[in-house]
């Protein structure tokens, strides 16, 4: 009888690993919708500091805020970020362009950099002679309606490729607000949901561990948040002061990346220097300048000084832990590598360093 509940207890993990790892992305979604909710609850948490009112009330006022504060900013900056962003774009197409003339004439190959050549010689499948037909023009010199057709659906393709992928992003922002906001109404009901799973003589403990997650999480995401606040002012202004067209857009991007350590701060400065080659050697020397200077800042002052708190892990455990869970889950899982490490360093402090080992995890 042990083998055999051993075998299906091995039996049942296995499946539920290949569960999870089947549905990674969709647990990956879950996982950000509850850190939403931490956000939500740790703004109600602090509102209640100041104002004497039921949490649904809070709530209620943190959302009416969160989402006057999203329409204004839309409404005021949308022109000014869009424009920004267009302008941008076409100058780091110039730029690539550039660096590409560049390493081609130093005898680098720069083949990979040819993506829009390949898609275009992709999409002329077909022999010459088919091609040719297709292609030639009838009298009059209209196309032909081969031609025709074949140009529509390839719009129609790239239209619906990019349609998918804008309706794949409101809903996956759609999902997360929504999960948000119904677990941040009632937390402790899906919390002593979670917990009826527990045996009885060890529910108090995983109710303990489970707060301890739960205030890791609020005071790392509120960390980050000022972090990123930091870098997206700090980029903005140097970038400004030293004239580098797109500051505020260069500065919004940085501290958008910022969320993701170590290689969103390598893109961010990526794209830095490409848009600071329209300004010269000064302006990519003065523009690397400063976004070194913001990240020596963010790295050896703020980031220790914010999150000692909530996150005290060593730089490489996080940039190997980062990889992994890149290459395990993709971008899902680059971006909430350090959320997730947060919650796997309290599992492992509370359940196996204190009670497993006895020792202290300081």
């Amino acid at each position: 009888r042990p083998l055999v509940l051993a075998g299906i207890g091995v039996a049942a993990f296995t499946a539920l690993m290949l569960l999870a790892w089947r549905s990674a992305d969709t647990l990956l979604l879950i996982f950000a919708g509850i850190l939403f909710a931490v956000f939500l609850e740790g703004l109600t948490h602090y509102l209640g500091r100041v104002v004497p009112l039921g949490h649904g009330w809070r709530l209620a006022i943190v959302s009416v805020l969160l989402t006057a504060l999203v329409l204004g900013m839309v409404g005021f900056g949308g022109a000014t970020v869009a424009g920004e962003a267009e302008r941008l774009g076409q100058t780091l197409r110039q730029q690539s362009g550039t660096v590409k003339s560049w390493l081609d004439v130093r005898g680098i190959d720069t083949r990979f950099l040819d993506f829009g050549k390949l898609k275009e010689a992709a999409s002329q499948g077909g022999s010459e002679a088919g091609d040719d037909a297709k292609s030639a023009p009838r009298a009059g010199g209209l196309p032909s309606p081969g031609t025709l057709l074949s140009g529509a659906g390839s719009v129609l393709g790239q239209a619906s490729m990019v349609a998918m992928a804008v309706f794949g992003a409101i809903g996956n922002v759609f999902i997360v607000v929504v999960l948000g906001l119904f677990v941040a109404a009632d937390p402790r009901t899906y919390r002593d949901g979670l917990l009826r799973f527990v045996p009885p003589r060890h529910r108090t403990h995983a109710a303990s561990v489970a707060d301890d997650i739960g205030i890791t999480l609020r005071h790392w995401l509120f960390g980050q948040l000022v972090v990123m606040a930091a870098i997206f002012v700090c980029v903005w202004l140097g970038l400004t002061l030293v004239g580098i067209d797109g500051a505020l857009i260069l500065g919004l991007q940085a501290g958008l990346l910022c969320f993701i350590p170590t290689i969103g701060a390598l893109i961010a400065g990526i794209i830095i220097v490409l848009a600071c080659l329209a300004s010269g050697l000064k302006g990519v020397i003065a523009g690397l300048a400063v976004y070194l200077l913001v990240q020596t800042l963010e790295s050896y002052v703020l980031t220790p000084f914010v999150q000692k708190r909530a996150l005290d892990i060593p730089p490489a455990t996080l940039f190997a832990g980062q990889i992994l869970l890149g290459v395990l889950f993709g971008l899902w899982g680059v971006a909430l590598a350090l959320p997730l490490m947060a919650v796997a360093k309290v599992l492992l402090d509370r359940l196996y360093i204190e009670d497993t080992l006895g020792e202290d995890a300081g």
